[in-house]
């Protein structure tokens, strides 16, 4: 049997609605597979390997038919299906690391435990030393041919001279999620200073500042990535009125439509670029034409485009473990 661990946030802390690893659960659950579930605090290593606690999961019958939370009634989405058992991450064929940020150093010290792993021959999704390598935010300046004007700094004045060049800003720190942290700074903002200071810790922790793109009136475009195959839709993501973030999680409403050619072609290009960074699923961010964040340590939106558009984008992802593996 194959058997695959999924690295998470406690389960009942999942969004039983929303939330895109439920929907990998149920895919690797629906081709017979078995699923185990492990926190970062399960994580050891001794004698040599990578070892870990881990549950086995069960996810509601009815809930593998239907994707939806209505059809529960009560009844909770999951069980467990007995006690943590003490496994070797090797004795797996595939681990997902789907633990939200923070992005802090207990993130990193996991990714070397997966490290391990993978040279132990386990398929990690996605590719330990990427997830380090490759910072959401600054991942983007690989690719300038689609980003709008930034600037990454930690010096108060350069990131003042990139203010005064633009006059309209949006100022994010580098480890941000979820809307947090992040501000717009418009032309003669009494605030500047503030948020330089705020944000920069008093000019000791860099962050980046992007052009503000008008365009985001008509969303920023949540754009999924599954091992170079782009999902041709997109979850647009339209912040409420009198608000700059669009992030579901400061109250965005998401509207999903059709990718436009030019959005195609975009993800068609860094699809194949993700794939040599052994990047199976990616979430890419745009608003207009310009690229502005690239998502790869736990993207979201999967159970919106499926509820949408009747896709099945869980079980994509299997398919492509099931390739790798």
């Amino acid at each position: 049997m194959t058997e695959i661990a999924f690295i998470t946030d406690p389960i009942p802390t999942l969004n039983v609605a929303k939330d895109s690893t439920i929907a990998m659960f149920r895919a690797a659950i629906r081709r017979d597979w078995q699923v185990w579930v492990m926190e970062q605090r399960d994580l050891y290593w001794e004698n040599n390997e990578v070892v870990t606690f881990v549950t086995p999961l069960e996810v509601h019958h009815k809930f593998l038919d239907r994707l939806d939370p209505s059809v529960l009634g009560d009844e909770p989405w999951y069980r467990s299906t007995g006690d943590k058992q003490k496994r070797t991450l090797a004795s797996f064929q595939a681990v997902f690391m789907r633990k939200d940020p923070p992005f802090d150093m207990n993130y990193i010290y996991t990714t070397y435990m997966l490290d391990r792993a993978e040279a132990q021959g386990v398929l990690v999704v996605n590719k330990p030393s990427s997830l380090r390598d490759f910072n959401e935010k600054f991942y983007a300046t690989h690719f300038p041919e689609f980003t709008p004007p930034m600037v990454v700094a930690q010096d108060l004045n350069t990131l003042k001279q990139f203010y005064f060049e633009h006059r309209d800003v949006v100022f994010k720190q580098l480890d941000g999620m979820g809307g947090k942290g992040i501000f717009r700074v418009r032309e003669d903002d009494p605030n500047l200073n503030a948020v330089l200071e705020t944000l920069t810790v008093n000019g000791t922790s860099p962050i980046m500042g992007q052009k503000f793109l008008p365009e985001i009136d008509a969303g920023d475009k949540r754009i999924l990535i599954v091992d170079n195959e782009t999902i041709p839709y997109a979850l647009a993501r339209v912040p409420p009125d009198g608000e700059t973030r669009a992030n579901l999680a400061t109250g965005g409403t998401g509207i999903p439509q059709p990718l436009s050619q030019e959005d195609l072609e975009m993800a068609n290009t860094l699809a194949s670029e993700f794939r040599k960074q052994g990047l199976l699923f990616v979430g890419i961010d745009v608003i207009g034409p310009y690229l502005t964040e690239i998502n790869i340590t736990c993207p979201t939106c999967i159970r919106e485009l499926d509820k949408a558009y009747d896709l099945d984008i869980g079980s994509l992802l299997m398919d492509a473990v099931e390739r790798h593996m």
